[in-house]
């Protein structure tokens, strides 16, 4: 879908990889080994994100540091059509407006850290949740997105007593 907007896939791995968790920070040589490409062209596309203001960096010893620009008038934007191509807006929407008494939900693993993977990891918080419900929303969302959906349900005791090892980024938080 967003590959007929973006037609180069370098551009794609590095918004989601930027604006989808925008406290995810890279260097030039560590996208390369990730991504298993040319660092010419991963370079050629941050100095455009950059150059556009889409990216800030910062020098640290003698490596530039990229992350997202989140003062950009187009950060919400591109972060919402991100969300949406991954699936996530989908299930959160479905999810919190059914389930039970939820506090939070997270992205754990690699959506968390701002790559691409088709497994979506998430860890959702809160007393009584309908976990038979959760599953049937899991299945459907699935089908739709293309992608598997790994989920646990914790209460707010177990996520506070829990070190998560992996990146963990809060994507819905009940007001």
């Amino acid at each position: 879908m967003i590959e007929s907007l973006i037609t180069s896939k370098t551009r794609i791995k590095l918004l989601l990889r930027f604006f989808l968790n925008s406290q995810t920070t890279s260097y030039l040589r560590g996208l390369e080994s990730e991504f298993g490409e040319s660092t010419n062209s991963i370079r050629m596309e941050l100095n455009k994100m950059e150059s556009a203001g889409l990216l800030n960096s910062t020098l640290e010893g003698n490596k530039k540091l990229f992350y997202a620009n989140t003062s950009h008038p187009l950060f919400d934007d591109i972060h919402s059509i991100l969300k949406k191509f991954v699936g996530i807006d989908q299930i959160i929407d479905k999810i919190t407006s059914q389930i039970g008494n939820l506090e939070a939900a997270y992205l754990i693993g690699e959506f968390a850290s701002g790559n691409d993977s088709p497994i979506i990891n998430m860890t959702l918080v809160g007393d009584n949740i309908d976990q038979t419900y959760v599953d049937s929303l899991v299945a459907r969302t699935e089908n739709f997105i293309s992608r598997k959906i790994q989920y646990r349900i914790l209460s707010h005791e177990e996520m506070t007593q829990l070190s998560l090892n992996k990146p963990v980024f809060l994507i819905w938080k009940k007001e």
